[in-house]
């Protein structure tokens, strides 16, 4: 049997970025059986189709195999892998050209639809027309994009995807897969390029109709100097690249304005309690891809409160606590870092604003220290020996906390 190096590995050495020590290998395994692979030690892990782990290294070794379309969506396939299935075989059902290149032992690198040469170009393109037999590939090319952000998408292929999406192969993917696929995008160094290229082919209509109806809507040039609400939230995005904010973070950076596109025509370009339709919104779109729990609280509490937090430094001492509680974050103070980093997300993701400083971060998480400083226990002592209980207790704490808060204002 001959064993080769393939995918992703193969791409990123001979883009020279390569990462061994935070990036897998994955290897396809030519003439063998599985009884031949366990015969050697592998361990079988494959449900779907015959994959094993090395007995050392522990890396994915997959037998090479051919797809025969048998229904619709990501699980509508029947695999064949046998010992006569060839490399070039293998390699013709695997979505792009940059990504269908293998590896020798001996270096060698088989190339047989182009890749090098799209490497060279910066083009996203498709193997054969057997991509649009499966359409979690139209959200990896467009994972693609916001990894590579100086490559384009062939003619060929966003023509291509249109059609899978006409034909309602989109509607078939999982929820989990769509989430996977999003989560992995957002994280990328540019997230934008995944939400243009879902727009583009039309599948951001059919999987977040919330985000993709942003485009067109305007907003008051005195906030927002780009005007156009899609483009704001793509610059958010990006901003949020660019402080290295984790997913949580991310995921609430792209649903905290969607109330803006159910804002009613004639009051446009205002805005008015777009908070509160923008987190019911983020309900309908977290249970329909069953977004995990941190993403959907963090999401929660951006929308309903980013105004507000930007407005923070005109609260007195009383509302910056009422805002602070409605964040929860007493109790979750890191998770309320995280909230303030969205803001600045926000904030910084405007035209000509990607520099300006944004003073409410600082401010907002020294008030919270000062709220956490307050001894609760001795002031919950005294309340109980003045006979108090229960809410009235809680009422004096916070009572402490405000009087903190104003403290520190005047410092």
């Amino acid at each position: 049997m001959d064993t080769y190096l393939v995918g992703g590995a193969v791409r990123d050495q001979l883009m020279g970025s390569w990462d061994p020590a935070h990036a897998d290998r994955d290897w396809v395994v030519v003439g063998a059986t599985p009884e031949a692979m366990v015969a050697q030690g592998y361990t079988p892990v494959g449900k779907d189709f015959p994959v094993f782990l090395h007995p050392d290294s522990h890396e994915e070794y997959a037998l090479a195999r051919t797809e025969r379309k048998s229904g619709h969506g990501y699980h509508g396939f029947t695999v064949y892998a046998s010992p006569d299935v060839t490399l070039e075989d293998d390699l013709v059902r695997r979505d792009l050209t940059i990504n269908a290149m293998a590896q020798a032992p001996d270096g060698t690198v088989i190339d047989p639809h182009g890749g090098q040469r799209d490497l060279a170009a910066r083009v996203l393109r498709h193997v054969s027309p057997a991509f649009a037999e499966d359409p979690v590939r139209i959200l990896r090319l467009a994972r693609f994009a916001a990894r590579f952000a100086d490559f384009t998408v062939a003619d060929e292929t966003l023509a291509l995807m249109r059609q899978m999406v006409t034909e309602g192969e989109v509607d078939h993917l999982v929820p989990e897969r769509v989430w996977q696929e999003l989560a992995r995008g957002l994280m990328e160094a540019r997230p934008s390029r995944m939400f243009e290229v879902l727009r583009a082919c039309g599948a951001l209509q059919r999987l977040l109709p919330e985000v993709d109806r942003l485009w067109g809507v305007p907003q008051r040039a005195d906030y927002h100097p780009e005007i156009d609400t899609g483009v704001h939230l793509m610059m958010v995005l990006d901003m949020s690249a660019r402080l290295q904010a984790p997913l949580t973070v991310r995921y609430a950076c792209l649903g905290h304005d969607l109330g803006k596109g159910t804002t009613p025509p004639d009051v446009l370009p205002r805005h008015v309690g777009h908070e509160g339709r923008s987190a019911q919104l983020l309900k309908h779109v977290n249970d329909r891809l069953r977004i995990p729990t941190d993403c959907r609280e963090l999401a929660d509490v951006v929308a309903r409160e980013h105004g507000n937090v930007h407005r923070s430094e005109a609260l007195s001492p009383s509302a910056t606590l009422r805002l602070l509680e409605r964040c929860d974050a007493i109790r979750k103070p890191q998770r309320f870092s995280d909230v303030l980093l969205a803001c600045e997300c926000d904030a910084r993701g405007r035209l000509g604003l990607s520099e300006a400083p944004y003073p409410q971060k600082a401010r907002l998480q020294a008030a919270l220290d000062t709220a956490l400083a307050v001894d609760t226990a001795s002031v919950s002592a005294q309340a109980l020996a003045q006979g108090l209980r229960g809410p009235d207790i809680g009422k004096v704490i916070s009572q402490a906390r405000e009087q903190a808060l104003a403290l520190h204002a005047k410092a």
